[in-house]
């Protein structure tokens, strides 16, 4: 695996396509890593940093800062196994109730590795999270239910508001963090204004565990260490956003997310084979097992977006039913689009746009106004969600096509559920949030994104 030092700033990106660039790869050795900084005309020790996979993420180190870095360099096995440590001593008063939600797209990479269908590789991993010392372990399906209904709601909503406000549409998805921090770092108000406000399915369910379970188990969110295991190194950075911390309790919604990659490492670490390993059940928040089991939603290796919203208002605008989505490839598997058209007329014109490459295309048309699109998914990973780099990543740090398309295999094995079919959903709505109209779901469910100052001056027509 190729590894990504924060600390350092003038690495050249892997696959960059610029061939002049401030961050270019020094040409002296390794040893070079570790040179000592002159500040001031003193000598400095370099900085002693986490080092994390970020070798495809489009927030490259040129927009992490100093703060940021030392947030991140708390997301590791350490950091969860130094809770586990203190839940072990007398000392009741520091215990912690450690929950881990796992993304549906991280199930399907541990069901390769195991050997076995995605329900028994999630009880086996399950059973793993349990023998350390978790009390709960949740997937983030509820979460990812919800965001897809609050993105479809506001969709339709800009969609009517189109006419006299400039902002309203393309709509931009906002489930991936290294997408949003290059439209906050790089893009700014060129982009930030349409990017929709629902919130990631892994900020979703951070609220859901430390405002709704915490409630139900009778704890104050700073008494829960929640860990999300994540495909992808960029949910790392979405974790220590700022908006998402509670200054008052000194808790964020997400204390620390583990990639699928990290928490396989530490099963082969701890020499612990599939067969040891005890099935058991994931918990929910109900505390009661959902009849319809592991559900996945529509769309390739990803939560599928663009095929919810699009069936959504298709039928909310134009009074029709799409039954199944066709996909036009136009410059690549990662380029595509999804066109609604009635009596010659083009009504709904979406579409999913994955990898650095293809986003670029994407800005530079929308610098020149050429964009036709009412909705775009933007993913940051090639391949989307399943391909994240926490997982997928093969020797020499390149993708690892194999395991991808055995990935994309078993995760489309998986039957599919709307969110709109889910009564958990519809529960929660009601008993957590009042209503889905209520000032409680927007701000459980909703965020802002506005331009960011950037620690390092990169130039706006940056190639990537």
């Amino acid at each position: 695996m190729s590894e990504v030092n924060i600390g350092r700033r003038k690495e050249k990106c892997e696959n960059c396509s610029k061939q002049q660039c401030s961050k270019k790869q020094s040409d002296e050795g390794p040893d070079s890593l570790q040179e000592k900084a002159v500040v001031n005309g003193e000598v400095s020790e370099p900085p002693q940093v986490q080092q994390v996979l970020l070798s495809s993420c489009l927030s490259c180190e040129g927009c992490v800062s100093e703060e940021e870095s030392q947030r991140i360099s708390q997301q590791n096995l350490q950091e969860v196994k130094r809770v586990l440590s203190l839940n072990k001593r007398c000392d009741a008063s520091k215990h912690k109730v450690l929950v881990v939600s796992v993304c549906p797209q991280s199930l399907p990479f541990f069901a390769v590795k195991f050997g076995l269908g995605i329900p028994e590789a999630t009880q086996k991993l399950c059973g793993f999270l349990k023998s350390l010392g978790v009390h709960y372990v949740f997937d983030t399906m509820l979460a990812a239910g919800f965001s897809i209904l609050e993105s479809q709601r506001e969709f339709v909503q800009r969609h009517r508001r189109r006419h006299h406000d400039s902002h309203a549409l393309p709509m931009f998805t906002s489930s991936c963090p290294g997408w949003i921090r290059y439209a906050e770092r790089v893009l700014g108000s060129l982009v930030t204004p349409h990017i929709c406000t629902a919130k990631s399915p892994q900020q979703v369910m951070g609220s859901l565990v430390k405002d709704f379970f915490t409630r139900q188990q009778k704890l104050t969110p700073d008494k829960v260490f929640h860990v999300v295991v994540a495909p992808c190194f960029d949910k790392k950075l979405e974790a220590v956003r700022e908006e998402f911390y509670n200054s008052v309790l000194e808790s964020r919604d997400v204390d620390c997310v583990l990639t699928s990659g990290e928490i396989f490492h530490l099963i082969e670490e701890m020499k612990v084979t599939v067969e040891d390993l005890d099935s058991v059940p994931l918990d929910h928040v109900f505390g009661e097992a959902d009849e319809a089991g592991l559900v996945r939603h529509e769309g390739r290796g990803s939560e599928g977006f663009l095929e919810h919203i699009f069936k959504y208002a298709a039928k909310e605008l134009f009074g029709l039913e799409v039954e199944e989505i066709v996909y036009k490839t136009l410059r690549n598997r990662d380029f595509q689009e999804v066109t609604l058209e009635r009596d010659g007329e083009t009504l709904l014109q979406f579409a999913a746009i994955y990898g650095f490459r293809n986003i670029q295309t994407l800005v530079h048309r929308m610098r020149k106004g050429r964009v036709p699109y009412q909705l775009v998914e933007v993913l940051s990973c090639p391949g989307g969600c399943l391909s994240g780099r926490g997982q997928s990543e093969g020797e020499g740090g390149r993708v690892d096509k194999a395991l991808s398309q055995q990935m994309e295999e078993a995760y489309s094995s998986l039957p599919v559920r709307l969110p709109e079919m889910n009564p958990e959903l519809q529960r929660l709505y009601q008993d957590w949030l009042e209503g889905q109209d209520s000032p409680r779901t927007l701000q459980a469910l909703h965020t802002q994104y506005s331009q960011q100052r950037q620690p390092h001056t990169l130039p706006p027509d940056i190639q990537w």
